[in-house]
């Protein structure tokens, strides 16, 4: 299946100053696959490297770092020549082989001509002890579940999504219910490849949800045997998260963990499900000035989860209101929608993104997103009712003076009001790709 992050990858290829490459990204997101792809489209061979029971490449390393031996192991236990700049060296489950992490720094030292790109566990990456981390050594891209884009291209709806990246507003407008009930189907399916595949291979969407729900259990598994005495809070913390996106007030509330329960008593919980790419974390921002970080309020934030059909799979939410109604928008108080905008704002890279909140009132905006020229207010709404009181007080009142210009994500068509404009859902990524850029 198709993916955007196959661009990245080319650059990387052809960048002078390539270094050994970390694919970094949840379990199950697809890094093996398109490292595979990669390989095998760009470079005359790949040589593959599982490091899962493999007594190979547990032993590889342990020995010393000199990388003609190491080199010369590899095409010996593979049959296989590496020729510099004509072979991709993929090693995957990197955590699984003692010392293969540290090696990519003498790899990017000593052997700069090869290409050699990594995968693994967050999980496991993160918490490998007796290891550090190459920093300065290692360039590092991260994977996502796939994107609506993706989604769209999976589906076979090529010219469709073209037209939806040229952002032909009134184009658009004649595609309205097709990109409707095409948006429905990503908020059930979510973007996680082998529930993608299934769905559009069999069409069976009691079998996606069978799929989505044995990837939950695989990262609950992962808890225990990466976690250790965090695994139960991690539990608490991770199974409370629909409820608190079920909230109007969406903010993190560690009493709805359990009762009596504050920060000390959850944040490495919260840090290992952050660092392991399981959830995404929100903070909020006390000021829209440029720069964001400057006025981050450490002590608030939300979180919500990697992907949206997950999300769907955990709340149990019935497939007769996702797929086939329009009650997905209406349903859950926005969660489904909040989730669904940040899941593609996270695929565009570093934008700093915050959420607003005012102290001793109801005023809320969902998203503040800075780029290089402008903070842009972003407000998300799933219902028919689009009055925007929040985000008309917070541009027009609190700070007119910023001169600030905002966005509504809506089920209603393009308009630009002036002081605001509204973007259908559906062109979330394809209307913030080009600020990305």
């Amino acid at each position: 299946m198709k993916r955007r992050i196959i661009n990245d990858l080319v650059k990387w290829k052809n960048s002078p100053g390539r270094k050994p490459l970390v694919l970094e990204g949840a379990r199950q997101v697809g890094k093996t696959f398109i490292l595979k792809e990669f390989g095998m489209s760009e470079y005359e061979n790949l040589i593959y490297l599982n490091c899962d029971n493999n007594d190979f490449m547990k032993e590889l390393f342990l020995q010393d770092f000199d990388m003609e031996r190491i080199l010369r192991a590899i095409e010996a236990f593979t049959n296989q020549s590496i020729n510099a700049g004509k072979t991709l060296l993929f090693i995957d489950e990197i955590q699984e082989a003692p010392r293969a992490l540290t090696s990519l720094k003498y790899f990017c030292e000593n052997a700069s001509d090869q290409h050699v790109v990594v995968a693994g566990s967050l999980l496991g990456i993160s918490c490998r002890t007796g290891e550090s981390y190459p920093v300065g050594k290692v360039d590092i891209l991260s994977l996502y579940p796939m994107s609506f884009e993706e989604f769209l291209w999976a589906m076979g709806e090529d010219q469709l999504c073209e037209v939806l990246n040229s952002k032909q507003w009134d184009i658009l407008r004649t595609l309205d219910t097709k990109l409707q009930d095409l948006l429905r189907q990503y908020f059930y399916v979510g973007g996680m490849p082998e529930a993608v595949l299934c769905y559009i291979t069999d069409r069976d969407v009691p079998k996606v949800r069978r799929i989505q729900k044995s990837i939950l259990k695989t990262y609950e598994r992962d808890f225990a045997k990466h976690a250790g005495g965090e695994t139960q809070r991690i539990r608490l913390v991770w199974s409370s998260i629909p409820g608190q996106l079920a909230k109007e007030n969406k903010k993190f509330v560690y009493g709805a963990v359990r009762k009596g329960a504050r920060a000390k008593d959850f944040e490495m919980a919260i840090q290992w499900l952050v660092d392991a790419g399981l959830v995404l974390k929100l903070r909020r921002c006390l000021n829209p000035t440029m720069s964001l970080s400057f006025y981050e309020d450490t002590e608030a934030f939300k979180l919500y989860l990697l992907d949206v059909g997950l999300l769907g799979a955990m709340s149990n939410a019935p497939a007769r209101l996702m797929v086939i109604a329009n009650k997905v928008f209406v349903e859950f108080k926005g969660a489904f929608s909040e989730n669904y905008v940040f899941q593609q704002l996270k695929t565009l890279g570093d934008l700093p993104l915050y959420y607003f909140s005012k102290d001793n009132s109801t005023q809320e905006v969902d998203f503040l997103m800075q780029t290089d020229e402008h903070i842009i207010p972003i407000e998300v709404k799933a219902e028919e009712n689009t009055k925007s009181k929040s985000l008309n007080g917070f541009v027009n009142v609190d700070h007119a003076d910023k001169h600030l210009k905002a966005l509504r994500c809506s089920m209603q068509p393009y308009a630009d009001q002036g002081w605001m404009e509204n973007i259908p859902l559906y062109s979330v990524l394809a209307y913030f790709s080009d600020l990305a850029e």
